[in-house]
């Protein structure tokens, strides 16, 4: 089952027929551990209707509310190589290594609601960066109990020029105004998303692809219930929270973003997510 989060109302899809929503609390709605469940339950007492559809073409928003965003790095062997060679210049290139094989996960804070963007809508560049890339990810969407419950597709743009001069600058180069992407829904099946889903990251530049990869989620080195264990020790999260978990495409290193490129991320059975840079 797929929730939108559109401009009219939250919008349910189950087996082709949407329904429209009867809340306009998305938080109270999409926090609760039997999520599924209850959408399932909501398919039996709301009348479905495919006009529902139309809302989708009415403005899709982000499927956040109140949540933080974070974010998880080095959960792949690629996102490993490329933050070691971004970092050599400035001796940082062994922290990666090492975070990759440690117990404890690189995790940092990634966007407040009010700085993340959804499907349609500008994600941004920095001024003051020269080496620019999106990272796309599998987001997770974690109760306040630490349950996941859904997913999403996440963009994580990241100025790896300012990252490579120094990996303290790593707050620097993640959060920004228009840093972050989510969408096109929230994902929420019964039972977790297949290790064989494939992530596939396309980027258009007057109107021809410049760059196409993809990999499946099998590759990460972590587990998802992982990166959530320690996320969640010393941290609450009273509407819950999104957890991007890294990527495993990263262009090569004499590329990098422009103004008007467009950015496409697909992951089987969420659907895909397409910005523009601005």
């Amino acid at each position: 089952m797929k929730l939108y989060n559109t401009r009219s109302g939250i919008v349910l899809e189950s087996d082709n027929q949407f329904y429209n929503v009867p809340t306009a609390d998305w938080d109270t709605l999409v926090n609760r551990d039997d999520l599924y469940a209850h959408l399932q339950q909501l398919t039996q007492v709301v009348a479905s209707s495919t006009t529902y559809r139309d809302w989708l073409q009415t403005g899709l928003l982000a499927p956040i509310g109140r949540q933080e965003v974070w974010a998880s790095g080095v959960t792949y062997l690629r996102s490993r190589d490329a933050r070691m060679e971004e970092s050599k210049k400035a001796g940082g290139d062994n922290f990666y290594d090492r975070v990759y094989d440690a117990e404890r996960p690189e995790l940092f804070f990634k966007a407040t609601p009010e700085r993340v963007v959804g499907p349609g809508a500008n994600v941004r560049i920095r001024a003051d960066s020269t080496w620019n890339v999106p990272e796309p990810e599998l987001t997770l969407f974690i109760t306040s109990s630490g349950n996941i419950v859904g997913y999403t597709c996440g963009n994580d743009m990241s100025s790896r020029s300012i990252e490579g001069e120094n990996p303290l600058y790593l707050p620097q180069a993640k959060s920004y105004d228009g840093s972050a992407a989510l969408g096109p829904c929230l994902y929420v099946p019964e039972s977790p998303i297949a290790p064989t889903s494939q992530i596939r990251l396309e980027i258009i530049r007057n109107s021809q692809a410049v760059f196409t990869q993809s990999i499946a989620i099998s590759q990460m080195k972590r587990q998802h219930t992982e990166l959530v264990s320690f996320l969640y020790r010393e941290c609450s999260f009273a509407n819950g929270c999104f957890l991007m978990t890294g990527t495993g495409i990263v262009p090569t290193d004499d590329f990098t973003l422009r103004s008007g490129d467009e950015i496409s991320i697909t992951i089987d059975g969420i659907g895909t997510l397409t910005n523009t840079v601005a």
